[in-house]
């Protein structure tokens, strides 16, 4: 399998009739999906999503994908093609068509429905052309042939890219199950009809590449549900994505069931659930929802809250609830359903969450004590059929960490392809497909942007690791007027802290050394102000490090007078 080494040079110039694909994102990590295809300098770009925030990120809001690729060639750009609804495939959308607004946008009605309700929110009309499963559309160089694929979000579709290079095949997200709750299954004769065709490159989901056999079928979820409403005697509150319809649909029919109420919870949740419903992807039994205002007024064992935040967002319903600071109160004796499973990276979170229901009395169910979740995302099993049935000549694992796209190119290899047409990159790095061959040809900058409040790309590591500082070792300021002629101390110094467990009186100890540092500089012909707050600098910093043992940030303001 060939890995991309951490010292790849610059592309070459693509030559005429030669597939070049670039991933800006989700290759290395849960998120960010986007994959950038050029042939005859033409772009086609496949998904473009989010990413959500870490702990070590603090004060970012979202992650998207690098456009500063493409962001000089966006004339090129044929069409956005989406595969699906979820926020890590079309969350960073209003961010491209902010750069270029009439690009294309292809996807499903589901799809489209959810794009375009958040484009509304940044006032961007898009162009769209919505596309059902065995429909081919030409964009271009590029001709598209969409195939129905099962995920847990309505509509989910891959897409086939024919090329004069070749075709290559992006699954997007999907999984296997055979008896999906809305009937549509992952349209395998397509598959088959594709492999006999011959699929040149097949760009693969990873999530659940490390786990064996299949995933459960989504109707297994339906009956646990049952359970846990009927062992329920006050008010239920049940957590998913805010785009998972199935599981809404399986929440609205367990309730109906047992004779309660349901209210969304979440701004998410209502518009993604309207548009649902309206579009007829969810069925709502009449009657059975109630606003979230006026839950109080009904008995609690006649209410089901169905909310967002089953990821530990801190700002979404559920962690409101579990620190007190929500409207909804959860009390002794509440049943909480987390109704999803853990993205890497946020388990922290989702078990402080949990903490905090569970110290509030709630009774709380998840995915490791209650089957009331099944994955979106094909299993190794699911793969390794996939793989019998396309026998395809290059295979490049998209949609995961490291370890899950390793995972994958080995199922790969097992089934028969050959180890040197397992292609493993990362995001940036760039690989051409030429006479059926896919190979790692060199590397494009691509780092993280991060959203921060209004900013865009404007916040930068550095900063972020200022951040961490603050939050982590705290804040000292250090004060002093000084003569210009002399240099003598005529005011000050004064210290103060923000974030460090020492009082002032400790703080204050420092001051004569800083006094006598400054003093001593200034006998030695030191009157920059620069230099004298680089000594105060020092100085504090070696008096926080050895009494403190922190490393707080500093900052020194030496002023003349």
């Amino acid at each position: 399998m060939s890995h991309p080494h951490p010292e790849l040079a610059s592309p070459p110039p693509l030559e005429p009739g030669t597939l070049r694909i670039v991933p800006l994102g989700g290759l290395g990590e849960i998120g960010r999906n986007m994959n950038v295809l050029e042939i005859d300098g033409r772009l086609l770009v496949v998904d473009c999503g989010v990413l959500f925030p870490e702990d070590h990120q603090p004060g970012v809001d979202l992650i998207l994908p690098d456009f500063d690729y493409i962001k000089d060639r966006l004339d090129d750009v044929e069409a956005l093609v989406l595969t699906h609804g979820h926020e890590d495939h079309i969350g960073a959308v209003p961010y491209l068509l902010r750069l270029r607004p009439d690009i294309p946008v292809i996807g499903s009605q589901l799809t489209l429905a959810f794009v375009e309700a958040k484009l509304k929110e940044h006032r961007i009309k898009p162009y769209t052309l919505t596309v059902t499963e065995g429909q081919v559309e030409r964009f271009g160089a590029f001709e598209c042939e969409f195939v129905s694929v099962t995920h847990s979000i309505p509509d989910a579709l891959a897409v086939a890219v024919r090329t004069g290079a070749g075709m290559v095949l992006i699954t997007g997200d999907f999984k296997m199950d055979q008896l999906p709750l809305d009937g549509r299954i992952t349209d395998l004769r397509a598959f088959a009809r594709l492999g006999e065709e011959g699929v040149d490159l097949f760009m693969v989901d990873s999530t659940n590449a490390e786990v064996p056999g299949f995933v459960t079928p989504e109707r297994e979820i339906g009956p646990v549900l049952d359970s846990v409403f009927a062992g329920a005697s006050q008010r239920i509150i049940v957590a998913s994505f805010a785009s998972h319809v199935h599981r809404v649909q399986q929440v609205l029919d367990a309730a109906a069931l047992h004779g309660r109420k349901v209210a969304l919870v979440g701004r998410s949740m209502v518009r993604n659930m309207g548009i649902a419903a309206e579009l007829g992807y969810l069925d709502v039994p009449e009657g059975i929802l109630v606003d979230a205002r006026k839950v109080d007024a009904l008995p609690p064992d006649e209410v089901v809250l169905m909310s967002t935040g089953s990821q530990g967002e801190p700002m979404a319903a559920l962690a409101r609830m579990s620190n007190g600071d929500h409207p909804v109160k959860v009390g002794h004796g509440d049943t909480v359903v987390l109704a999803s499973s853990l993205i890497p990276g946020n388990e922290n979170a989702v078990y402080r969450v949990i903490n905090g229901l569970m110290r509030l009395g709630a009774h709380v169910v998840h995915q490791g004590n209650a089957r009331v979740h099944v994955s979106g995302h094909a299993a190794a099993g699911e793969l390794t059929y996939c793989y019998n049935i396309l026998r395809p000549r290059n295979v490049m694992p998209i949609h995961g960490e490291v370890r899950h796209l390793v995972a994958n190119g080995a199922v790969a290899v097992r089934t028969g392809v050959p180890p040197e047409r397992v292609v493993l990159a990362e995001d940036g790095v760039v690989i051409d497909l030429r006479d059926g061959e896919a190979n790692i040809v060199g590397a494009v900058p691509c780092g993280y942007v991060y959203v921060d409040g209004s900013s865009v790309g404007g916040l930068t590591d550095a900063e972020l690791k200022d951040r961490r500082i603050l939050g982590e070792e705290g804040f000292v300021s250090v004060f002093a007027v000084v003569d210009s002629a002399t240099g003598k101390v005529i005011a000050g110094p004064q210290i103060h802290a923000r974030g460090v467990a020492e009082d002032d009186s400790v703080l204050e100890t420092i001051i004569p050394e800083i006094t006598k540092a400054l003093e001593e500089a200034a006998a030695g012909g030191a009157f920059d102000t620069q230099q004298l707050q680089q000594i105060m600098r020092r100085v504090v910093g070696r008096w926080a490090s050895n009494r403190l043992r922190r490393r707080p940030m500093i900052i020194p303001v030496v002023v003349e007078a």
